[in-house]
C-alpha cells in the first residue's frame, strides 16, 4: 500500500529519530524495522472530523438566497484553524457526503458541469485546508461514476468508465484536476475483479512533537493508518449508476480483511472513516445502512469517525437518539471503549478525538484513559429572545475561492418561471399539508400522461397514482423545511420543492403493493395510546420524511386514512379509488423517482430494484417540476395545492397531548391550507433543534 508522507515540523537533530527516519525511509511494502526512542516519551494527536458538508462551502441558502451564519466549510475552516493552534500535532479527515446536497453543486455537476482541467468548489476548500484524506459517502455516486473519477481523478478501471465525459474531458485526458490529499473506500469494489475502485486505506507518516520523560520536545514519526467504508445500500439507493459495474462488501468483513494488513504495513494508529450511522440496536448484516458503530467490534480500530446521520456524537443534551444503545457512551463518546464521533452536518460541527500516546517496548500505544472526544461548534451563543444567535466568523479566503461559482449559481436559481399565489411549506406536511407536495405529483402525472400518449397508447387504461414526499422536514433545524413564498416563483424554488437529483421512474403494481406502500409510509407516526396521560411524540424521527410517500391520483381519486392508534402495518383504513374501495389485485402506474424505484426505503414490491420498472425517463425529476411550472404559469391554492388524498383517523379525546415539532410562530400557514386541528403546546424553542412543539388533537 502507498505510503503519504507530510512533514509538520522541521527534524531536530536527535540521533535516535534520525534513526527511526531512516528505518522508515524505504516504505512500508514490509515489517517496520524497530528504532528505540527515548523511554517514557508520550506524543499528543488530535483527530479532526468533517462529515457530511453536502457542498455547503459558504453559509447561503440557495433556496432563500439569503446567508445562514450557522453552517458552511467557510466557517468550519474557522473552526479547524482553532483546533490546530489547541493541538499542534493534528490530522483532518472527511467522512464523505461532500460533493452533493446543494443547488451549487448541482450547477458544477449537471448545469455547467466542471471541467477536467478544473475542480470542484469544495475541494478547492479542501485543498487549501490541508486535509489529510477523505473518503465517499453514498451521495458522491449521485452524480454517476464518470463524474467521480473525475473530480477525484482516480482511474476506478471499470469497463466502459471513463474520467467524465466528452463534455467535461473531451481530449479524454488521463490526469485531471483533484484535491492532493488520498481518497479511501475499502467496501466498494469493481463487480468484475472484487477489487476496491480506491485505494482501500493508505498509511499516512507524520513528523509530530514528542516529549521524552523529562518534558523535552523532540520530534518524531508516527504511522496513521486510515480506511474508509460507504453504506452498502448504495447498491439500492443509486442503482442505475452503479450496477453492474461494483459491489460493496460488509462492513466488519471489510475491515477484518484489511486491518491486519494496515497493522503488518507499520500502522501504529488506525483510523476508520465510516459514513454509516450508530445503530447498535438494529443485529448486525453486512448490508446494513447504519453499521458503522459496529465496527468498534473489530480489533484494530483505534479511532471511528462516523456520519450519514447528521446527528452529534458525543451528545450531553439527554436528547441524544444514541442514548441506552448497547455499548454506546453518548456522553463521553464511546462505542463499545471506541472513540467516535460524529459532526452533524454541513460544516456546522467539528469532531475531534484526542489521544496520548505512550512509547515503550519499540512501539507507540494509545493511553486509553487520556483519550477525549468532543465536537466544537460554529455556534457561539444561542438566541434568546429578541437576541439572535450569533456564530464564528467564516475564512474570509475560503469563501475567495469558490465566489464565481458561487455568483454563478445564485444567478442561474434567480431565473424566472412562474407566479403562486399561495405559500407553499412542508411545516405541516405530516399532518396534512400539500401545498409543497400536491404540484410535484401533478407534474409527474402530466409527464406520465403525455408520455402514454406519445409511446404507449396500450397503458391508457392503467389508473396513475404519483408518489412525492417531504424531502426536507425539520431534521436539522427551522431552516430545513421546503417553504416557498407566495408571489413569483424561481428555480431556486423549484429546488427547494424537489430537493434531489432524482430522475423520474415508473413502476406497475398491483393495488396491494399500494396498500403496502402507504403503510410503509405510515410508519412515519409512532403508534399512539389515546388513554395515556403522558406527552406523545406523533412522529417518529427515526424514519426519514424523505420516506413519507404521499400518494395521489389525478382529480384526487386516491383517497385514505392513516391510524396512528394501531401497530406498524395495519394502519392505513378507508382506502378508495375513484369512490370505491381499492381493488388489491388491480393494477396501478406509479410514478416515483429513481431512488424508490430502485428499491431506497425498502418498499413492498420495490425491494433491492426487484419492481416492475416500466420506465426510466431521461429527465430529472426537479426538471419535471419546473417545466409544469412553466406550462401552468400561475398556481393558486384550490387548483395546486389543496386537493388532500390522505388524512389521520379520528380518535376519541386521548387523554395527553400528542405533540410534533414545527416552525415557530408559523401554525397559520397550517389553517390556511386546511389544517385545522393543531394548536400550540408550548412557545420555548427545543434547545437542540430550535423548533417549536404543537399539539394534534386526533378527536377532530
Amino acid at each position: 500500500m502507498i505510503t503519504s508522507t507530510r512533514t509538520l515540523q522541521s527534524v531536530l537533530g536527535l540521533t535516535a529519530v534520525a534513526a527511526l527516519l531512516s528505518a522508515c525511509g524505504s516504505g512500508n511494502d514490509g515489517p517496520v524495522g524497530t528504532t528505540l526512542l527515548p523511554a517514557g516519551s508520550t506524543m499528543d494527536v488530535a483527530i479532526l472530523e468533517t462529515s457530511d458538508i453536502h457542498s455547503n462551502v459558504v453559509g447561503y441558502d440557495y433556496y432563500k438566497l439569503a446567508e445562514d451564519k450557522s453552517y458552511g466549510l467557510d466557517r468550519t475552516a474557522t473552526l479547524i484553524a482553532n483546533a490546530r493552534k489547541q493541538w499542534a500535532n493534528s490530522l483532518l479527515f472527511d467522512n464523505g457526503d461532500t460533493i452533493q446536497g446543494t443547488v451549487l453543486s448541482d450547477y458544477q455537476a449537471l448545469i455547467n458541469p466542471v471541467q477536467c482541467s478544473d475542480m470542484l468548489a469544495v475541494y478547492k476548500q479542501m485543498n487549501q485546508l490541508g486535509y489529510d484524506a477523505g473518503t465517499m459517502g453514498n451521495h458522491e455516486f449521485n452524480y454517476g461514476l464518470p463524474f467521480l473519477s473525475q473530480v477525484t481523478n482516480t482511474d476506478f478501471k471499470l469497463a466502459g468508465i471513463s474520467k467524465g465525459t466528452s463534455k467535461t474531458n473531451p481530449g479524454n485526458a488521463a490526469t485531471c484536476a483533484a484535491p492532493s490529499f488520498p481518497f479511501v473506500s475499502a467496501n466498494v469494489v469493481s463487480a468484475a475483479t472484487q477489487t476496491p475502485i480506491f485505494k482501500p486505506y493508505q498509511i499516512l507518516e507524520r513528523t509530530f512533537k514528542a516529549k521524552d520523560a523529562n518534558g523535552k520536545l523532540f520530534d518524531a514519526t508516527i504511522k496513521v493508518g486510515v480506511i474508509g467504508f460507504a453504506p452498502p445500500p448504495i447498491m439500492q439507493w443509486d442503482k442505475g449508476n452503479l450496477e453492474g459495474h461494483v459491489l460493496v462488501t460488509g462492513w466488519k468483513e471489510t475491515a477484518q480483511k484489511y486491518i491486519p494488513e494496515m497493522k503488518a504495513a507499520g500502522a501504529d494508529i488506525i483510523v476508520a472513516l465510516a459514513h454509516g450511522g450508530i445503530d447498535m440496536v438494529t443485529p448486525y448484516a453486512p448490508d446494513m445502512e447504519n453499521g458503522a458503530g459496529y465496527l468498534s467490534q473489530v480489533p484494530g480500530i483505534d479511532v471511528l469517525l462516523t456520519g450519514h446521520q447528521h446527528l452529534l456524537f458525543p451528545d450531553n443534551s439527554g436528547k441524544s437518539t444514541f442514548a441506552g444503545q448497547p455499548g454506546v457512551d453518548v456522553v463521553n463518546g464511546f462505542i463499545n471503549g471506541v472513540p467516535t464521533v460524529q459532526p452533524g452536518q454541513w460544516g456546522n460541527n467539528l469532531g475531534t478525538v484526542q489521544l496520548q500516546l505512550a512509547y515503550a517496548d519499540g512501539k507507540w500505544s494509545i493511553n486509553k484513559t487520556a483519550t477525549k472526544v468532543a465536537r466544537q461548534t460554529t455556534l457561539l451563543t444561542a438566541a434568546a429572545g429578541t437576541t439572535p444567535a450569533t456564530y464564528v466568523t467564516p475564512d474570509t479566503s475560503l469563501e475567495a475561492l469558490v465566489q464565481s461559482v458561487n455568483d454563478a449559481t445564485v444567478a442561474y436559481v434567480k431565473t424566472p418561471i412562474g407566479t403562486a399565489s399561495f405559500d407553499m411549506s412542508t411545516y405541516y406536511a405530516l399532518q396534512g399539508d400539500v401545498s409543497a407536495l400536491q404540484i410535484v405529483n401533478m407534474a409527474q402525472i402530466d409527464y406520465l400522461k403525455s408520455y402514454v400518449a406519445a409511446n404507449n397508447p396500450s397503458w391508457g387504461n392503467l389508473p396513475v397514482l404519483s408518489a412525492a414526499a417531504p424531502f426536507k422536514g425539520g431534521r436539522n433545524g427551522p431552516g430545513d423545511f421546503t417553504f416557498v413564498k407566495q408571489g413569483p416563483i424561481a428555480i431556486n424554488n423549484a429546488a427547494d420543492l424537489y430537493l434531489y437529483p432524482n430522475t423520474l421512474q415508473v413502476v406497475r403494481v398491483s393495488g396491494d403493493i399500494v396498500r403496502q406502500w402507504l403503510e410503509m409510509s405510515a410508519q412515519q407516526f409512532n403508534q399512539i395510546d389515546i388513554s395515556k396521560t403522558d406527552v406523545q411524540q406523533l412522529v417518529n424521527t427515526a424514519f426519514p420524511t424523505f420516506n413519507f410517500d404521499a400518494l395521489y391520483a389525478e382529480g384526487n381519486k386516491l383517497q385514505y386514512q392513516i391510524d396512528v392508534t394501531k401497530p406498524v402495518g395495519s394502519r392505513v383504513a378507508n382506502l378508495t379509488y375513484n369512490g370505491a374501495a381499492l381493488d388489491l389485485n388491480a393494477q396501478f402506474l406509479v410514478v416515483t423517482n429513481n431512488y424508490r424505484a430502485s428499491g431506497g426505503g425498502n418498499f413492498p414490491g420495490l425491494v433491492g430494484g426487484t419492481g416492475d420498472i416500466v420506465l426510466k425517463a431521461p429527465d430529472a425529476s426537479r426538471d419535471v417540476l419546473i417545466n409544469y411550472i412553466k406550462r401552468a404559469n400561475t398556481l393558486d391554492l384550490a387548483t395546486y395545492g389543496s386537493a388532500r388524498s390522505w388524512s389521520f383517523v379520528k380518535t376519541a379525546t386521548p387523554s395527553g397531548p400528542v405533540v410534533f415539532s414545527s416552525v415557530a410562530s408559523s401554525l397559520a400557514l397550517a389553517a390556511a391550507h386546511g389544517v385545522t386541528n393543531l394548536s400550540v403546546y408550548s412557545t420555548t424553542p427545543d434547545p437542540v433543534t430550535s423548533l417549536t412543539q404543537y399539539q394534534l388533537n386526533l378527536a377532530q
